[in-house]
């Protein structure tokens, strides 16, 4: 399945205003399920508050590597917005991606079992 990128400031506005959401401590994760069948679609959002500009590039390379790792496992045709919180800052790779993984199966985007593999699997 062909991951793409949400880049343009409509895009965004669509799935914040008309999406749903779920969140924990360091993400909120927005979704739009679409009609179209096409590609899953994933933005991301690193605000001045997270940091600097080496510490906001650092967090959306971490967000889309693990975006890159799961979003094969996720229904076609759905936009996904993921806006890092400015408690993001600190966590480690592993931290970020639990969260993510854990707000993809809270939003039914992917079964647990797909995301969280048993150790000693092909993930594991």
């Amino acid at each position: 399945m062909a991951v793409e990128r949400l880049r343009k400031s409509d895009d965004f506005a669509r799935v914040i205003e008309n999406g749903r959401s779920v969140a924990d401590g360091r993400l909120v994760l927005y979704y739009l399920r679409r009609d179209d069948g096409g590609p899953v679609r994933i933005g991301f959002s690193v605000g001045k508050k997270v940091g600097k500009a080496v510490v906001r590039n650092y967090y959306k390379r971490v967000l889309r590597e693990i975006a890159r790792k799961i979003a094969d496992r996720f229904p076609p045709g759905v936009d996904v917005v993921v806006i890092a919180r400015p408690s993001i800052r600190g966590s480690d790779f592993w931290a970020v991606d639990a969260s993510f993984r854990r707000l993809a199966v809270r939003a039914r985007l992917a079964e647990a079992a797909a995301l969280f593999p048993p150790p000693g699997g092909p993930d594991g």
